[in-house]
């Protein structure tokens, strides 16, 4: 059965670019457009393996989203990814502490992607 991860960003664009190298590489996916929309979705039952989120988000930023899932019993342990254009260390570390596995930095390489996924993932 493929592992699935739901991907958390406001640019269709990106969204659809992760979604297509993940399926490309096995993976379902999931989408939302913000942090709200994402826990709606793992609050209705969305069984999901892995969370990949943008961090500036309208109306649910991605500390906000990580907050919230963590705070739901499926996802306490699932990896989550911070994919997002803030490389600053604060950010990173506030990140961390709300419970984020890992940080990609836009712009990525689909291999930097899957690397990362597989990494936490499998």
């Amino acid at each position: 059965m493929a592992r699935m991860i739901l991907t958390v960003d406001d640019a269709a664009s990106v969204r659809q670019m992760v979604s297509f190298v993940l399926k490309q590489n096995g993976f379902d996916v999931i989408e939302a457009v913000d942090g709200q929309d994402a826990l709606r979705k793992l609050s209705g039952g969305e069984k999901v393996d892995m969370i990949i989120t943008d961090l500036n988000m309208p109306n649910l930023d991605g500390i906000g989203l990580i907050k919230g899932a963590r705070t739901l019993p499926a996802c306490k342990f699932i990896p989550i990814v911070m994919l997002t254009t803030e490389s600053n260390d604060a950010k990173k570390q506030e990140g961390k502490a709300a419970g984020a596995s890992g940080w990609i930095v836009k712009p990525f390489k689909p291999e930097q992607l899957l690397a990362v996924v597989k990494k936490v993932l499998l």
